[in-house]
């Protein structure tokens, strides 16, 4: 089995593939940087059907009218866990 030495102009040719196959890979990074970055700065877009941020935040003030008498039993408020009706614990069970 020999092997063959790869000539000086072998040589030069898969250097010169080399560094343009890496220069590709560099300029392609550059790009989506480039793009990326430029997307990144756009402010959105407003759509007709899309909520205004100031509306919201008179709804949700609006909304926020709880009684201070509200109990805090935040099961009962999800319905995960039956609300007590004077606010108390529960009786002990009789005999």
């Amino acid at each position: 089995m020999t092997t063959e030495t790869p000539t000086s102009s072998q040589t030069a040719q898969r250097l010169r593939v080399g560094l343009v196959g890496l220069a590709a890979v560099v300029l392609l990074i550059g790009i989506a940087s480039a793009i990326f970055s430029a997307a990144s700065r756009e402010r959105p877009v407003a759509t007709a059907d899309a909520p205004k941020p100031e509306a919201i935040a008179n709804m949700t003030l609006a909304n926020g009218s709880v009684p201070a008498t509200a109990p805090n039993e935040p099961l009962a408020e999800l319905g995960v866990a039956p609300a007590t009706a004077n606010g108390t614990a529960p009786a002990a069970p009789r005999r």
